[in-house]
């Protein structure tokens, strides 16, 4: 694994933004860890990499996107905003509709991502 993956903290986030609260606290999680001085990186997978889709809506239920929380990431030095590349063709996304800069990753690369870290949370 080369260095430029390693924090001390891997925030994996599965979850879409609407249905559940768990986006969310992950995200919540990685910002306070942020803001105690922990490098952090963020690995969206599955419905996760959903959150980073432009121009969300509120779901059906008026349950607001997490948007506004990601566009604060980098005010928090969040610069490691990983990308399941297949999660991301699933959903017929390409990083070029997606709100920030994202490094796509596959197959070993992603497998061996959590050794990489001290501390890995999974939301």
């Amino acid at each position: 694994m080369t260095s430029h993956f390693s924090s001390d903290l891997l925030v994996i986030l599965r979850h879409g933004p609407h249905g559940s609260s768990l986006l969310r606290d992950g995200l919540d999680a990685a910002l306070v860890a942020a803001a105690f001085g922990q490098r952090v990186s963020l690995l969206f997978m599955g419905e996760g990499v959903m959150a980073l889709v432009d121009d969300q809506q509120p779901d059906p239920l008026g349950q607001k996107g997490t948007s506004a929380t990601i566009e604060m990431l980098s005010m928090y030095d969040i610069e490691a905003i990983l990308v399941e590349q297949t999660a991301l063709e699933l959903f017929g996304l390409t990083p070029d509709e997606l709100m920030l800069p994202v490094r796509l990753l596959t197959g070993a690369t992603l497998s061996t991502l959590p050794t990489s870290h001290r501390l890995v949370l999974t939301f």
